[in-house]
C-alpha cells in the first residue's frame, strides 16, 4: 500500500510542515476566539461591552478558521485569493459592527445592523465557497484518474495490474473464486 507521503506531491501539507502548522494555528486561534466570545457573553451578562467584545471575537474566529483550512489544503492561488477576499469583506463587516454597535445598531434613526450583517455574511459566503472549492479540488487530485492499481501475488511473484473502475467492478461484482479474477487480470 502506498504511504501517505507518497500519495501527496511536493506541494502537499505532508511535505510542508510549516504550512500545516500555520493552518492549524489559524484554526486553533479561531476556535479559541469563538470560545472566548461565548465566555464573554456568559460572564458579562447584559453588558454592552461584553456583547461588543463577544461579537468581535466570534466575528474574527470564523474567518480565521476558514483561512486556516485553505492554508492546510493544497489549493490554487486563485482559491487562496478568493478566501482572502472573502475574509477581508468579513473584516469590513467587523469594522462596521464595532463602529455601529450599540449607538447605531437598531432602533435608531439611521441603523447599520442590516448593512453590517450583509457585508459580513457576503464575505463569509465567498470564503466558504472557495473553501468548498479547495476541498473539492483536493478530492479530485487524489483520484487515480479512472484506474485501479492492483498488486497480484501468485507463487511469490508480485505483479501490478491497472484496470479501469468499470472493468474492476465487472470482475469483483459477482463474487466467486479470486483465482478467476487473477487469471482475467493477467490476460
Amino acid at each position: 500500500m502506498t504511504s501517505l507521503d507518497e500519495a501527496y506531491d511536493e506541494d502537499s501539507p505532508v511535505s510542508r510542515p510549516r504550512q500545516a502548522a500555520a493552518g492549524g494555528a489559524l484554526v486553533g486561534i479561531g476556535v479559541l476566539a469563538i470560545v472566548a466570545a461565548m465566555a464573554a457573553v456568559w460572564t458579562g451578562g447584559q453588558s454592552t461591552t461584553a456583547k461588543l467584545s463577544a461579537g468581535l471575537a466570534a466575528g474574527v474566529g470564523i474567518p480565521l478558521m476558514l483561512l486556516g483550512i485553505v492554508v492546510v489544503l493544497p489549493a490554487s492561488t486563485r482559491t487562496r485569493v478568493g478566501v482572502l477576499s472573502g475574509t477581508t469583506l468579513a473584516g469590513g463587516g467587523l469594522w462596521l459592527f464595532q463602529y455601529a454597535y450599540p449607538s447605531r445598531w437598531t432602533r435608531t434613526a439611521d441603523p447599520l445592523a442590516f448593512e453590517t450583517l450583509l457585508l459580513y455574511g457576503l464575505g463569509c459566503a465567498i470564503a466558504v465557497w472557495f473553501v468548498f472549492t479547495a476541498i473539492a479540488n483536493t478530492r479530485l487530485r487524489n483520484n487515480p484518474q479512472g484506474t485501479v492499481s492492483l498488486e497480484v501475488v501468485t507463487q511469490g511473484e508480485t505483479k501490478t495490474v491497472e484496470v479501469s473502475h468499470r472493468e474492476y467492478r465487472e470482475l469483483v461484482s459477482d463474487g466467486g473464486d479470486p483465482g478467476e479474477y487473477i487469471d482475467d487480470l493477467e490476460d
